[in-house]
């Protein structure tokens, strides 16, 4: 294993201290699963200083050698030489993404953090593979993807399950003659909805391309948290 030295960033998933003086840090900076261990001795001159802030969360910089692990769980572990806390958490107790197992409920609680989480980086990484066998089977069918629009102004199927977008003040809606909402002051001068469907949209490039797909996304406002 070369011994160059190397320079890692990422978030502290776990810190763990001996009683010999040294530090063991999980960092994952979202390239892979695994995270990879910081070994960080207290010789360091800030180590008395800022081990102490590196908790869950903590975005820092190291640098060291990949040495063999010892270790069961991993094969390689970095023998830190310096360290640097660029973003530290302020208040770790009340940090929402501690390490352990949280419900989905919770993570949709705090959306700009569950992407750190190993289930929503699992869920991420299959999705992305999905998607891209998905579109390399209908290229080398000779099919064009269609990029058709999010905002619509029907309902492409009769469903009658729309979310309705609206740029007008909720709390002061304008009415017309008849006491209904008056979508003429509207951003699009007419009432506007999320897509529950391509399908409308894409016909009139089957009658031009002939072979085209669609790949989403689409909404539809039922009572469902999927």
């Amino acid at each position: 294993m070369p011994e160059t030295a190397v320079t890692v960033r990422g978030w502290v998933r776990t810190r763990r201290d001996s009683k010999a003086g040294i530090s063991f840090i999980a960092l994952s900076d979202g390239s892979c699963f695994d995270s990879l261990q910081l070994v960080i001795p207290n010789t360091l001159t800030n180590y008395e200083t800022d081990i102490a802030r590196l908790t869950t969360g903590c975005a820092i910089k190291a640098t060291g050698q990949l040495v063999q692990s010892l270790g069961k769980n991993q094969s390689v572990e970095m023998q830190v030489t310096d360290f640097t806390v660029v973003g530290d958490v302020q208040d770790p107790d009340s940090y929402p993404m501690a390490a352990k197992r949280h419900s989905m409920e919770h993570l949709r609680d705090h959306s700009h953090l569950r992407p750190r989480t190993n289930i929503i980086g699992a869920v991420s990484r299959v999705r992305n593979s999905i998607a891209q066998a998905v579109h390399r089977f209908f290229n080398e069918e000779g099919f064009v993807w269609i990029n058709t629009p999010i905002l619509t102004a029907c309902d492409c199927e009769g469903a009658g399950e729309l979310f309705t977008v609206t740029a007008m003040d909720l709390n002061n809606i304008p009415k017309n003659e008849q006491g209904k909402v008056d979508y003429r002051q509207d951003f699009f001068g007419q009432p506007a909805y999320l897509t529950c469907s391509g399908q409308l949209n894409v016909e009139s490039y089957c009658m031009a391309l002939s072979k085209v797909y669609t790949f989403g996304p689409t909404f539809r406002a039922e009572n469902s948290n999927t």
